[in-house]
């Protein structure tokens, strides 16, 4: 298959957009719970140097120039708050903060998708207009991903972060060694096994296409929030 680079930039471009807006919804929900860290490291801002990941933007740019699947998946520097500055005690403030990045960044996307609901007609009608759509659809899927990639118990997502606090304190020791291998294990999930899987012929096997699966989630969501399109959300896409 060929590579969709025009699609391929803009999946990054969108992931550039969000990740920053993922993590500001983190230092944002840090300050309102009394902790301002976050803002004196510069994590209430949009800038790329302060939120970027280097590995996860990677992943997002490799993963965007798969043949036949673009795919804006990736992470960035995870928000730390000191716990023992949120009003509403260490842990539930700890909880409270990783579970404010995955609501920001899906309320994003699904913003972005009920602004496709109603827009008029007309951008479909020219090539200009539709790759604006297609850009708005892509913009909304990553962001939908980026919720669902960090609902993994993996570190540096938050769904790590999640769990960790919600264990009793011997389990959570233990968990937290598991920190060390979470980017690995992330690429091997998401990029490593679905490329040997290819070259062996076990592409079929579910846990192999998971960068698949986490874009027709992510577009079905849109689907279900735009109803019906002269052209398919799925089509809008890829094209």
């Amino acid at each position: 298959m060929a590579i969709n680079v025009l699609l391929a930039l803009m999946v990054i471009l969108s992931f550039l957009i969000a990740i920053p807006l993922h993590e500001f919804g983190h230092a944002l929900m840090a300050s309102w719970l009394g902790d301002k860290t976050p803002r004196s490291e510069g994590r209430m801002s949009l800038s790329w140097r302060t939120h970027l990941d280097p590995l996860g933007t990677i992943m997002c740019v490799v993963m965007a120039f798969q043949p036949g699947l673009a795919v804006g998946l990736g992470w960035g520097k995870p928000v730390k708050p000191d716990p023992w500055k949120l009003r509403v005690g260490p842990n539930i403030g700890l909880l409270i903060v990783a579970v404010a990045g995955p609501i920001f960044s899906l309320l994003i996307g699904l913003l972005v998708a009920l602004l496709i609901r109603f827009l008029p007609l007309v951008l479909f009608a020219t090539p200009f207009t539709f790759r604006i759509l297609q850009f708005m659809v892509v913009f909304a899927s990553v962001n939908i991903g980026l919720t669902l990639l960090n609902i993994i118990p993996l570190y540096p997502l938050d769904g790590y972060q999640i769990l960790y606090t919600l264990l009793p304190s011997r389990q959570a020791v233990q968990f937290a060694k598991s920190a060390a291998y979470g980017p690995l294990l992330i690429l091997a999930l998401f990029f490593l096994l679905p490329f040997l899987a290819q070259l062996s012929g076990l592409g079929n096997f579910p846990l192999f296409q998971l960068p698949t699966y986490f874009l027709l989630w992510t577009l079905n969501i849109i689907n279900a929030v735009t109803g019906p399109l002269p052209i398919p959300v799925q089509n809008i896409y890829l094209f």
